[in-house]
């Protein structure tokens, strides 16, 4: 372990958040907020303690795949530790456990909350809240990357920080992939910004609401998430929330033209599938509590896009539909969004590729002698992927069995504590029961407040990346 570079990549990071806290103070200058000093304060700590971290810049600067999964579940857990800082001193919230479970959940795009009175909290931390969202979206140290000097060894980091079972560059330089991603984010976030103003969002509503979309994160600026805004309105937030849980390589891929490419693929198919069917059973089991036919597939639509892209807003509570719909939501709770893309849960090509290694298994015991290969994309998949699916799904169980057998003593219902996990290791935000559209995560314990924050930390990350961390063998030095 080059324990030096771990030291200075997140003496880095460390200045960069600081650096990132000015936009928020911006905002908290324009609506004369005192809590502003508050943001003022922790960036001026982070900028300096970066700085003296990075006191002496290490002569062996090459990032291993053992350095790059440290360097990144550390970043993860920092910039949540620092992130919590203004709200503990602004006292928007009081406690550090709470707060740092807010940030959490900001930065991994969870959307769990402990806050209940939105209205109540100043423009500018509620800025920094839903910032950390966008932030989170695409990758925090992919974000660095774009102001750092390009590496090679950079992809270790990129590998082990971007979501999906693999990760390739779109260009041949890791710093201009991350430039690329950026671009068509943040274009894709200011299209987003101009619609919602154009159909009467207040113009912070629409920023706000635009970073939890594009991150797919969830955090509102009104205790009842979307529900009073316009039907207008939540359409658009509809169609964002489906368009950031598609793979970003097809974006780029409509860029350079590459119709027969995006044509091809698998992924976006079925997720575009599973989106379709998904609403017309919601609005079948909802239809009889609606007007209209129309309000029930609107309303089914926005819940249906907000929970399988695990962004986490509500028009509804769906706390109080019946089973059906919300059976099919908390099947698409594991589905999750596109490899590739700002939405969590286990995601769409894993699912496409479980699918078809139990049909080989199947077709194999029927023809013995029978050769068959797991092709996606028209491309055989390599057996490694596959065996990487397999361990990464063994791995997210025993996760979410230790997890659930933790916060069960906490002595809230099966359903509670079960998609209490599901909502923060999908990085959802909303579950069911207690914890439900309408409801938060402020009356579980601090312990359990911990295990949930390792979780959707562990979630963003795809598990591995914190398991390699914790195991004794990734810290030595030889």
């Amino acid at each position: 372990m080059n324990f030096k570079i771990v030291r200075y990549t997140l003496g880095k990071l460390i200045e960069f958040e600081g650096f990132l806290m000015f936009l928020p103070i911006i905002c908290g200058i324009i609506y004369r907020e005192k809590a502003i000093f508050s943001l003022g304060i922790v960036a001026a700590i982070s900028i300096i303690a970066g700085r003296l971290i990075m006191y002496k810049k290490p002569q062996k600067t090459s990032i291993r795949a053992k350095e790059g999964f440290v360097i990144t579940v550390l970043a993860w857990f920092i910039m949540s530790l620092i992130g919590a800082l203004p709200f503990v001193i602004s006292g928007v919230i009081k406690s550090y456990t709470d707060a740092v479970f807010e940030t959490a959940s900001g930065f991994t795009t969870t959307g769990a909350s402990i806050l209940s009175d939105l209205e109540s909290i100043p423009h500018c931390i509620m800025f920094w809240r839903s910032f950390t969202h966008w932030i989170g979206g695409m990758g925090i140290l992919v974000f660095m990357m774009i102001f750092l000097p390009s590496s090679a060894d950079e992809m270790n980091i990129m590998r082990a920080e971007s979501p999906g079972p693999s990760v390739e560059k779109m260009v041949p330089k890791v710093r201009e992939t991350a430039k690329t991603l950026y671009a068509i984010y943040t274009v894709m976030t200011l299209v987003l910004i101009i619609l919602l103003c154009i159909t009467g969002m207040p113009i912070f509503d629409s920023i706000c609401i635009s970073f939890g979309t594009a991150g797919t994160g969830g955090f509102g600026v009104r205790s009842d998430s979307l529900a009073s805004y316009n039907t207008f309105s939540q359409a658009i937030v509809t169609i964002g929330m489906i368009a950031f849980g598609v793979n970003f390589n097809m974006y780029f891929l409509l860029i350079k033209k590459k119709f027969s490419s995006v044509l091809k693929c698998e992924e976006v198919r079925t997720y575009l599938i599973i989106i379709v069917v998904a609403i017309a059973l919601v609005a079948i089991g909802t239809v009889h509590g609606y007007a209209s036919v129309p309000g029930a597939v609107h309303h089914a639509a926005f819940q249906v896009a907000s929970i399988i892209t695990t962004t986490g807003y509500a028009t509804q509570d769906f706390g109080l539909w019946n089973t059906l719909p919300q059976a099919v939501l908390v099947m698409i709770m594991f589905i999750g969004a596109c490899a590739g893309s700002t939405g969590g849960g286990l995601k769409v090509s894993r699912w496409v590729l479980y699918f078809k290694e139990i049909k080989r298994e199947v077709q194999k015991n029927i023809h013995p002698s029978a050769v068959k290969s797991i092709r996606l994309d028209y491309k055989p998949v390599n057996e490694g992927v596959i065996k990487a699916a397999n361990v990464f799904l063994m791995a997210y169980i025993f996760v979410f069995v230790a997890s659930l057998l933790v916060i069960s003593k906490d002595g809230f219902d099966l359903v509670t504590s079960f998609t209490s996990i599901a909502a923060t290791m999908n990085n959802i935000g909303p579950g069911l029961g207690v914890v439900g559209p309408t409801g938060n995560f402020a009356d579980y314990s601090d312990i359990s407040k911990w295990v949930l924050i390792v979780d959707m930390i562990a979630g963003r990350l795809e598990i591995l990346p914190v398991l390699i961390c914790i195991a004794p063998s990734t810290w030595r030095r030889k």
